[in-house]
């Protein structure tokens, strides 16, 4: 059977193929935070998790260019990065570039403190960072802010930290937060010597925790990589779900650059294009 197949008979039913949010502290999602799917199991809107297989592999890249091609559309579009690690002041204000580009991309308007609820210092691990600012990363705050989000616009792209499982303290981390947003999951695979383990083992990360995997991006990090065609057909007889485009090494880096090189329409939720 598929990693992403569907459960076996004699197994709990799941009418969307969305595991009901988990949770894994003590916290519970909020109640504002509305349904991903309506009753009959047709998404209402499009929302997605982008993780990676690793740091630096392009997850702000891909997420903008998600944001992109959403606002191409004609739909309300919010990119939300909960923690941002490694941050200067400007103008009185803690800046990230990575958290900025997001909302650049996008078209709704929210202050930092809802599209970025964690804005870190120290680049470094969020965990790390956080204790040094004596700050704790708590799921209530992020799901708090994205509720409002939801509420703001039509569709919303949340960007995860790091890898699939980093910590953001002791019993909690990104692999817990894309439970309880429970959204269906994009994955970027850097595109290096390696990635091959490191992006299936994403997907069992991914899958065994009951979440759906969307899709996958293959995104050139390395420009001297070796048999990169050969490297993604690999992936694609293996990973249990599309490969949504291939992003080549880009000279200058743009969410209207790396748009050019995906396709989502067959996405669940993915909106029409508007007149």
């Amino acid at each position: 059977m598929m990693l992403n197949d569907p459960e076996q008979p004699g197994a709990p039913a799941q009418e969307t193929g969305l595991a009901e949010p988990a949770v894994t502290t003590a916290a519970a999602v909020p109640a504002a935070v509305p349904a991903a799917l309506a009753v009959e199991g047709v998404p209402t809107r499009f929302a997605c998790f982008v993780t990676g297989t690793d740091t630096e592999i392009g997850k702000t890249l891909i997420s903008s260019a998600i944001l992109h091609k959403l606002v191409q559309t004609g739909v309300r579009a919010c990119g939300m990065k909960p923690i941002a690690a490694g941050a200067d002041e400007r103008d009185g204000e803690l800046h990230n570039e990575d958290a900025a580009m997001l909302r650049a991309a996008g078209n709704v308007n929210l202050p930092q403190r809802i599209t970025t609820p964690f804005m870190l210092r120290e680049p470094c691990a969020p965990h790390i960072a956080a204790a040094l600012e004596g700050v704790t990363i708590e799921p209530v705050t992020i799901l708090t802010a994205y509720a409002e989000i939801l509420g703001a616009s039509d569709a919303t792209v949340v960007e995860g930290v790091g890898g699939f499982c980093v910590p953001f303290s002791d019993d909690f981390d990104s692999a817990g937060l894309a439970v309880q947003l429970n959204l269906p999951v994009i994955m970027v695979v850097g595109m290096r010597l390696g990635c091959i383990s490191h992006a299936l083992l994403t997907a069992e990360a991914i899958i065994s925790r009951g979440l759906v995997l969307g899709g996958w991006v293959a995104n050139l990090v390395d420009p001297d990589m070796r048999f990169v065609d050969e490297n993604i057909s690999a992936l694609e007889q293996r990973m249990p779900a599309p490969l949504l485009g291939r992003v080549p090494r880009l000279d200058n880096p743009s969410a209207a650059g790396a748009a050019a090189f995906i396709e989502l329409a067959g996405l669940p939720g993915w909106p029409a294009t508007r007149a």
